[in-house]
């Protein structure tokens, strides 16, 4: 036994961290997680090219199937923080995830949803003007949602323009799982039917443009991740948590589409908040003309 600590003892800080490091087990831990990210990705993509107004149900499935890989995003990188199995290949992996089922996807099922769905006998001329502009801004959605990822990966401690409180962490630009979490929210409110009128698609097409701006955007957005269970009161979070996701399970409509767009318009409101304080601390003086 003595020997046993001595040993111990002679051993220094990088064996201490070896016997620390998680298993090789561990690290798929995560993939895992990001695997049903893609899976859900591919599963939407399957349901949109199915849904027709006649069977509007295979819309709202691909809705909910990107509403549940927001929450398996969510879920992978937690579990390798929590586990220590960070690496640059599940960071790839998430990065490629998140191309597919939160670019991809949602503006495959934008376009087909919003535009491709339009009847021909209602405003013809408006229908083939609207359904060429849907095709250009769905690509652009996932345009910008593949910058929104690039500028993530590279970036090192990014700030944004309207900091927020010390302490708490932001995303500079929204995230790309908000931004499809958005378009999934609004198909699911109307239970997959798809849009009738040419001019109701208007309205979705500035909703897809103005999200892909705040995802390219310097803007603040909250990400969270200061969020863990507090020692003093460990049951608030998960009584929270638990009660959030019995109000979606109860009405998975309103809720989802509350917090959607409650998301969306935080990061307008604190851009506005930022800027009306930034005008009140530095008030512009009267313009003197020049003799």
């Amino acid at each position: 036994m003595a020997a046993e600590q001595m040993e111990l003892a002679d051993q220094g800080p990088y064996d201490a961290k070896l016997r620390r490091r998680p298993s090789r087990g561990m690290f798929v831990l995560p993939s895992l997680f990001t695997a049903a990210n893609i899976g859900l990705g591919y599963y939407a993509i399957t349901q949109s090219v199915q849904g027709s107004v006649a069977d509007p149900a295979y819309f709202d499935h691909a809705a909910l199937a990107i509403g549940f890989a927001v929450l398996f995003d969510g879920l992978d990188g937690r579990v390798a923080r929590t586990t220590n199995t960070t690496s640059d290949f599940g960071k790839e992996l998430d990065s490629l995830a998140d191309v597919i089922t939160f670019g991809v996807a949602p503006s495959l099922l934008a376009y087909i949803w919003g535009f491709r769905m339009l009847p021909l006998s209602v405003h013809p001329a408006l229908r083939e003007n609207v359904v060429h502009a849907g095709v250009f801004v769905c690509f652009l959605f996932l345009i910008c949602g593949a910058c929104r990822l690039a500028r993530f990966n590279i970036s090192i401690n990014p700030q944004p323009r309207n900091p927020g409180r010390p302490g708490h962490k932001y995303f500079v630009g929204m995230p790309i799982p908000a931004g499809a979490g958005v378009i999934a929210a609004v198909i699911h409110f109307f239970y997959g039917s798809p849009i009738y009128d040419p001019r109701t698609s208007l309205v979705w097409l500035c909703l897809l443009l103005f999200t892909g701006f705040l995802m390219v955007s310097s803007w603040r957005f909250w990400s969270g991740k200061e969020i863990g269970i507090n020692e003093r009161k460990p049951f608030q979070l998960p009584v929270i948590v638990a009660l959030v996701g019995a109000l979606i399970v109860w009405r998975s409509d309103w809720m989802l589409m509350i917090i959607a767009l409650g998301y969306l318009v935080s990061g307008v409101f604190a851009r506005l908040a930022y800027s009306w304080a930034r005008r009140r601390r530095h008030p512009r003086g009267p313009i003197v003309p020049s003799v």
